[in-house]
């Protein structure tokens, strides 16, 4: 059933082409503006700025703290909080970016991203940094989702895995640049520098978004589901909250309370999903082998190389005394090398479910290669694994965002742009906690030896992620694989 307001803009608007040769209703274009590589530069770039963002505290915390005066546990959240805001906004803002205007959403994720830049630039006490950390992640979580869906869009068919590669490539270089670039703006002006950096190259996104991009959304436009956004948002950052509050202890009664409440809020989101007309995720999805296989292989890269790779700074400052520009530097083997091979994955003659599998397998080598350091190992002992895990995690990256708007209808682009990232951000949140209590709390050893005692503990489990991601992509594509083989007397028995 569409919405009055739906009905009001398709008379002013005209009406839609209607269904197309499949029976399906085409997505609804218009406003023509600066064309395919207008869309696919814009939408990369601002794909690029939200992870140099996401990874402003990884080499500013440490200023910033001393400077707010922010202890243990507002220092961890402060490292989280935007991935508490971007899952929470990632799929509610795809459904809505469909049915809406990719465009106009998109704009809008910029505009919060700036606002929330110069909130926290002059934030006066840790809180309202937290604060606007989170807002910072709802406009990220808008941008990701729009991006990929108006990508998704300018390049349908096959040009849609060169396309994707390039985006793929840009998640690469936001980490990349982000520490090293944040680093630096920390020593030239203090903590609060990369924060106004943000908030001026988000403003000029959306004036560029504004100007440049194409409009786009369904043919069939629906009801915003208001039930099952709230749900998911505050059930996603119950359950991030819940994790975040973990890290310095499970004893909290705010843990449990946090993780019961996201239990409940998730379940309660499957019911009216279940139930409501236009819902925000269509769970019928789930039958589908392909958007299976992309959702599991998101939720393995969050929980595994992303986990594991984003502590390797942090190891070796604690463990081997590094600065934290060293450690930046050093990040670069595994973030930039992703970014090359995100970029070149196009000239990879593979489905996207071969992509996957092989990148999970060679992610969880790359991470092997990382186990059994000592306080003597040298800092180039976990570059070939860095390299070899950066390689595969860019092509893993290229068939992700290939295969999140291939395996969703056509006019659903944002709404699968912002699942498969919704998975990918609960699984690194996931697989970050593990890990850094693993790390934190290894072994009965104290000191460095303890440290790195659960540092090998946590390699394994991350790598143990991805190979079970593997697995999994396997098993959810290998059947319609097997029917879609087999020849036709075969299918007739």
């Amino acid at each position: 059933m569409r919405c009055d307001s739906a009905r009001a803009d398709e008379q002013r608007d005209g009406p839609s082409s209607g269904p197309d040769a499949s029976g399906s209703n085409p997505p609804r274009s218009n406003r023509p503006r600066g064309g395919p590589a207008a869309t696919l530069a814009v939408a990369s770039i601002a794909t690029a700025l939200v992870l140099v963002v996401f990874t402003v505290p990884l080499t500013t915390l440490t200023s910033a703290s001393e400077a707010l005066g922010a202890g243990p546990g507002e220092q961890a959240w402060i490292l989280s909080a935007m991935s508490v805001g971007a899952a929470s906004a990632l799929l509610g803002s795809g459904a809505i970016g469909d049915d809406y205007g990719r465009r106009r959403t998109f704009v809008a994720g910029t505009v919060v991203l700036a606002m929330a830049s110069v909130l926290g630039a002059l934030a006066p006490s840790a809180l309202v940094l937290i604060v606007a950390r989170i807002v910072q992640g709802l406009g990220g979580g808008v941008i990701l989702a729009c991006g990929l869906g108006l990508i998704g869009q300018a390049y349908p068919g096959p040009a849609l895995g060169h396309a994707a590669g390039v985006w793929a490539a840009a998640l690469g270089a936001g980490v990349a640049v982000g520490p090293i670039l944040s680093a630096g703006l920390d020593r030239l002006g203090g903590w609060s520098l990369p924060y106004w950096l943000s908030a001026l190259a988000a403003a000029g996104l959306a004036a560029a978004a504004q100007a440049f991009l194409t409009e786009s959304q369904a043919a069939d436009r629906r009801c915003v589901d208001v039930a099952g956004t709230l749900l998911l948002g505050f059930g996603m950052a119950a359950f991030l909250a819940g994790l975040t509050e973990s890290r310095t202890g499970w004893d909290q009664p705010s843990v449990y309370v946090l993780l019961i409440g996201a239990v409940l809020l998730l379940a309660g989101f499957v019911v009216v999903e279940r139930r409501v007309a236009g819902p925000m995720l269509d769970l019928s999805l789930f039958g589908r082998p392909d958007f299976v296989g992309a959702t599991l292989a998101a939720l393995a890269s969050g929980a595994g190389v992303l986990s594991i790779m984003s502590l390797i700074p942090m190891i070796l400052q604690r463990a081997m005394g590094v600065g934290a520009m060293t450690g930046a530097i050093v990040l670069l083997a595994w973030s930039a090398t992703s970014a090359v091979t995100a970029f070149a994955a196009r000239w990879i003659r593979a489905s996207p479910t071969a992509l996957m599998i092989g990148g999970l397998v060679a992610c969880a080598a790359g991470q092997l290669a990382v186990y059994g350091l000592s306080a003597d190992s040298s800092v180039l002992r976990v570059v070939p694994g860095m390299l070899l895990a950066g390689a595969a995690n860019g092509v893993l990256n290229a068939a992700l965002g290939w295969q999140a708007v291939a395996s969703v209808p056509a006019d659903r682009s944002a709404m699968g742009s912002g699942a498969n990232n919704t998975a990918r951000y609960l699984g690194s949140a996931t697989g970050l906690t593990i890990c850094a209590v693993l790390v934190t709390h290894g072994g009965a050893a104290s000191g460095i030896a303890g440290l790195l005692s659960g540092w090998n503990m946590a390699v394994l489990v991350s790598a143990s992620f991805s190979l079970l991601g593997a697995l999994g992509v396997y098993l959810a594509t290998a059947r319609e694989q097997f029917r879609e083989h087999r020849g036709p007397g075969d299918r007739a028995s």
